[in-house]
């Protein structure tokens, strides 16, 4: 069986169904795989920065997610383990209107883009649908093959697009190199009652030790708790009493939450892996999201930026296929644009995770310092604020900024918020 579209796109998880959308919104026929039997259910963390909301608000669905399943935050606590609080980041001191944190019940965000895609008439999704090659003339891609139940299909298509995940099998069929890290360090994620009432979030730090509480709606509290790659079993054979009494440790004043962990049912298992990639185009084809470029969950920013490459890439794809050119060099300037600040993200997630997941009491002692400098240097704290919101595109810090960041040299404009703006 032999069909055409437009796009065809492997993937319909944060950059591919985004993607898709967009694309439907266009007018452009796309064909959509997943190799899931439908839209995610398992329990993951949910939290939209602003440039993840506006995402959303741009295709016309930010407000449109359920109210009962979104919660609005904007005051994060960064502590030490015990409770000793360092520093204060609030998201109020960004410009409106996404001057706010959302966090989600499980995958809400991500059923209500899956809806609309599929209330699309130009666009096809279809699920159990497993890419299994390329198909290519005079070397440029035109199409791909996909297995679909026990169907073997083939879809030409203009462009196809990875957007498969830090695994991509797309990825591999281009033949591009991929230095592919895991982390040693993951995180175990729970969702857990608010016996008491939590209005703001709260971040502990110590040794080899991070723990985030951020409350969510219908009085749910999202946990992570950093933990060993490959350890999940483990942590789960030592019983749920033994992890409560480690939270409680880490935060005496939040143990009536804790003790809401009353099943593993209310927990997964989150790893952590980082991709980089020489290119993410070549002639007929272009990677998204996870399959170019995962990155550390410390920057906070691995799904905003698959959707803003999506977004990126739809405002690109109309132009192709109007003139006809699917060349490498007429979509790297998705990837010219794109690259930059993913790699800053990328380098200031690997900087974060060597400070905040170290055992090293210099480094610990560093690390705590910089957080408190931050707490009282506006100009500072709102660089790392906007960064963290996905809105800043070059790195927080120069290296002066370091030095007064932890404390080694005086910051004269350390109260003046606007010297850190947005660029």
């Amino acid at each position: 069986m032999v069909e055409e579209t437009d796009i065809a796109v492997v993937g319909a998880g944060g950059g591919g169904a985004v993607l898709a959308l967009a694309l439907a919104q266009k007018g452009i026929k796309t064909i959509v795989l997943e190799q899931a039997p439908g839209p995610p259910q398992g329990l993951r963390g949910e939290i939209l920065q602003p440039n993840g909301q506006q995402v959303l608000d741009r295709l016309g669905l930010l407000n449109k997610l359920p109210g009962s399943s979104t919660r609005t935050v904007h005051q994060f606590h960064f502590c030490r383990v015990g409770g000793r609080r360092l520093c204060t980041i609030d998201y109020r001191d960004l410009p409106p209107p996404y001057n706010q944190a959302v966090v989600t019940l499980p995958n809400v965000a991500h059923h209500a883009i899956v809806d609309a895609v599929e209330r699309e008439p130009s666009v096809s999704l279809r699920y159990r649908a497993t890419f299994t090659g390329l198909l290519r003339e005079h070397g440029r891609v035109v199409g791909l093959t996909a297995k679909q139940g026990d169907q073997e299909r083939t879809i030409k298509a203009k462009i196809v697009v990875g957007a498969d995940g830090a695994f991509s099998k797309v990825r591999e069929a281009l033949q591009i190199p991929a230095d592919l890290y895991l982390y040693p360090q993951g995180y175990l994620i729970a969702l857990l009652d608010a016996a008491t009432p939590m209005s703001e979030a709260k971040y502990f730090v110590g040794k080899r030790t991070i723990l985030g509480l951020f409350p969510a709606a219908g009085d749910k509290i999202y946990a992570f708790y950093m933990i060993k790659t490959g350890s999940y079993d483990q942590v789960k054979a030592q019983g749920l009493s033994a992890l409560q009494n480690a939270w409680i440790a880490i935060d005496p004043s939040s143990e009536s939450i804790f003790r809401t962990l009353v099943d593993w049912k209310q927990t997964a298992f989150l790893p952590t892996g980082r991709v980089r990639t020489p290119t993410w185009v070549a002639d007929g084809a272009v990677l998204i999201g996870d399959a170019a470029h995962a990155m550390n969950p410390h920057a906070s920013q691995g799904r905003m930026q698959a959707m803003v490459d999506a977004m990126t890439l739809a405002d690109l794809l109309p132009e192709c296929l109007a003139t006809n050119d699917y060349d490498a060099a007429t979509l790297k300037r998705y990837e010219d644009s794109r690259r930059p600040h993913v790699a800053m993200l990328q380098q200031l997630a690997d900087e974060q995770v060597l400070f905040w997941n170290t055992a090293n009491p210099l480094i610990g002692f560093l690390r705590d310092r910089v957080f408190s400098t931050l707490d009282r240097n506006a100009r500072l704290r709102y660089r790392v604020l906007s960064t963290t919101a996905g809105l800043r595109k070059d790195p927080p810090f120069g290296m002066l900024d370091r030095l007064m960041a932890a404390g080694f040299l005086p910051d004269p404009s350390a109260r003046d918020m606007a010297a850190g703006g947005i660029r």
